[in-house]
């Protein structure tokens, strides 16, 4: 009697299924269709999804540009039909007295906050590479006034720069020193502002910066030590060259970010003292919501955005011949 263990190994050996058994088989011209529709879904898809951005872009972005344009050559108060008036709004800015003093007054707000929104932001960047215990403490620190809303910074400005109970004030009658109207007064108003806007948006150009100062490599500046050179060789043959673009960069960015300045001289003098603080962007706004002559307010935002166009092109095509 044999054992179950013989009876299988005497059975005969089972062919193995063929997993492809009993499927169709696919001829290439079908697998080839078959992959162009798929790539065909999904460029669809892709380029789908890449209309709907445009769409959004160019409805949110280039339509108010060229219905901005189209205003400044018509007579609207979104009440009566508008009417084609031609160059009669620029006319008008022209002949407004408080055009060329506020462009003057933004184009001096500008140069001061280059001295110090560009020269501060570089310095503390640098005195922050050079830390070597609580960086990141202040790297905090300084970054912790770009969080505050822009109202919110103008208002507690405001507060500091107040002749009676204001922070300011009381600091300096504390030491002995005479007071002043910081923001009453033609000559100090302007560079009050300047010092706000210093004060809040340097946090991110410092990181900026900072960012590219860690870039550099370390060896240069072990091979300018050793040729002897201090910390202003080593800044000017070493630093700055190799942050150049990032500097001009951003120079470029402030430069049009300071001309459309608009928050601070609103919040904070309303124009005034004297119009000495009216910019740009406020006589706009006056034009707008105050004169309701939307015709003439776009015409200065066109003014402004080709003054900027032209200004940006020029520096960009320079700073490519120098490099």
């Amino acid at each position: 009697m044999s054992s179950p263990r013989s009876s299988r190994v005497l059975e005969p050996a089972r062919p193995a299924a063929n997993p492809r058994a009993g499927r169709p088989v696919i001829s290439p011209k079908v697998r080839k269709q078959a992959r162009i529709r798929r790539k065909l879904a999904e460029n669809l898809t892709a380029y789908g999804l890449l209309c709907l951005a445009l769409i959004c872009f160019a409805l949110f972005s280039w339509y108010p540009i060229v219905r901005g344009v189209l205003l400044s050559f018509q007579q609207i108060n979104f009440v009566d039909p508008p009417t084609w008036v031609g160059f009669d709004n620029f006319t008008k800015l022209f002949n407004d007295p408080l055009f060329g003093t506020a462009w003057l007054n933004t184009l001096e707000f500008t140069g001061m906050a280059l001295v110090f929104g560009f020269l501060v932001p570089f310095i503390t960047a640098v005195l922050l590479n050079e830390m070597r215990h609580a960086r990141a403490y202040f790297r905090l620190l300084v970054y912790l006034p770009v969080m505050l809303p822009p109202v919110v910074t103008a208002l507690m400005w405001k507060w500091f720069y107040d002749p009676g109970p204001g922070l300011f004030n009381e600091a300096l009658h504390s030491v002995g020193l005479p007071t002043s109207s910081w923001l009453d007064s033609s000559t100090t108003s302007m560079l009050a502002l300047v010092l706000v806007s210093t004060w809040a948006n340097m946090g991110s150009t410092t990181l900026i910066y900072l960012a590219a100062l860690q870039t550099i490599p370390g060896e240069l500046y072990e091979a300018a030590e050793l040729d002897g050179a201090g910390m202003w060789h080593r800044l000017r043959h070493v630093t700055f060259p190799q942050t150049r673009f990032v500097l001009l960069v951003l120079l470029l960015l402030q430069i049009v970010a300071t001309m459309q300045v608009f928050t601070e001289p609103y919040i904070m003098t309303g124009g005034g003292p004297n119009d000495s603080t009216v910019t740009v962007l406020l006589l706009l706004y006056r034009y707008a919501f105050v004169y309701n002559d939307f015709g003439s307010a776009s015409a200065m935002s066109l003014l402004l955005f080709v003054a900027l166009g032209v200004f940006s092109a020029a520096y960009v095509r320079l700073t490519r011949r120098a490099d």
